[in-house]
């Protein structure tokens, strides 16, 4: 997608540390293809302690970018540094999104957003459910509470092997949510509509737990965040038990629409052609 002339048009980036192997560039760089735009998008490593720099030279229009997104390290430190983070990331305490408007450095985060366009477009009507069960209560489990939460799920049982974290985040997201230990699993699960998994658990060939699925109501969806592997040994486990499933990838496209949208003016749309794009990305690598 790189070529030796200079790029007219916004620039926008991914930071992340490290953040080579973000998959990002191939998504927006399909969406300024496809749109015919002008512009680029592309990685830009920051380390930790190079952050509060590089943030002070967005706001300040040094670094030439209109905005972009935040990974892991810095989302927690992208939201602090905002200067105006809306009620997502102030609730959640965490950005993955920045933009310059009227001379400011907004923030949002579009995780949950990403989270549930995803299940709306693979499986429409999950949200028709009382109850949902979450399997982690890591940092990657926030916006998905957040967001089913606000789409209207009543009862959201959090379990986690700490209990400790899942009752800090039950304390965060108020009284929808239900802290369990894991051993509460398969007693929680009956009559839940919607099991997500947030854990690592599965991925890149780490071993995952037998789970029987079978307290859930007929017919409930099972989710996973993780996308590698694209199935993962939760959802087999819950496609051979007969549950229909939703694999993760479509949160990481979804998610950059917002982002998009912001930084080069149009709404992008996600298709078969880019998910099959990073299909072939990852069976490469």
């Amino acid at each position: 997608m790189d070529d030796s002339r200079e790029t007219i048009g916004p620039r926008a980036f991914v930071t992340g540390f490290p953040v080579k192997h973000s998959r990002s560039p191939i998504i927006h760089g399909y969406w300024l293809k496809s749109l015919s735009l002008d512009g680029s998008y592309r990685t830009h490593e920051v380390a930790p302690d190079d952050f509060p720099a590089f943030v002070q030279s967005l706001k300040s229009g040094a670094s030439g970018f209109v905005g972009g997104n935040v990974t892991i390290p810095h989302k927690e430190m992208a939201f602090k540094l905002a200067d105006e983070p809306d009620d997502l990331s102030r609730e959640l305490g965490a950005s993955n999104t920045l933009w310059l408007e009227d001379g400011k450095l907004k923030a949002t985060n579009t995780d949950g957003r990403g989270f549930t366009a995803n299940l709306d477009e693979r499986h429409p009507g999950w949200d028709k459910v009382r109850s949902a069960v979450i399997l982690g209560a890591g940092g990657a489990s926030r916006a998905v509470i957040q967001a089913i939460r606000d789409r209207g799920i009543k009862e959201i049982h959090l379990v986690n092997r700490t209990v400790a974290r899942a009752v800090e985040l039950a304390a965060r997201f108020g009284a929808a949510v239900h802290p369990h230990p894991m051993t509460a699993l398969s007693e929680v699960m009956k009559g839940a509509g919607l099991f997500i998994n947030t854990t690592s658990l599965g991925m890149e060939g780490e071993i995952a737990p037998d789970i029987d699925f079978s307290p859930l109501q007929p017919n409930a969806v099972v989710t996973d965040i993780v996308y590698v592997p694209l199935k993962t040994p939760i959802l087999a486990q819950a496609e051979e038990q007969g549950f229909p499933t939703v694999d993760g990838l479509g949160m990481l496209l979804h998610q950059a629409v917002p982002g998009f949208e912001k930084w080069f003016g149009k709404r992008p749309v996600v298709d078969e052609t880019l998910r099959a794009l990073i299909i072939a990305d990852m069976e490469k690598h």
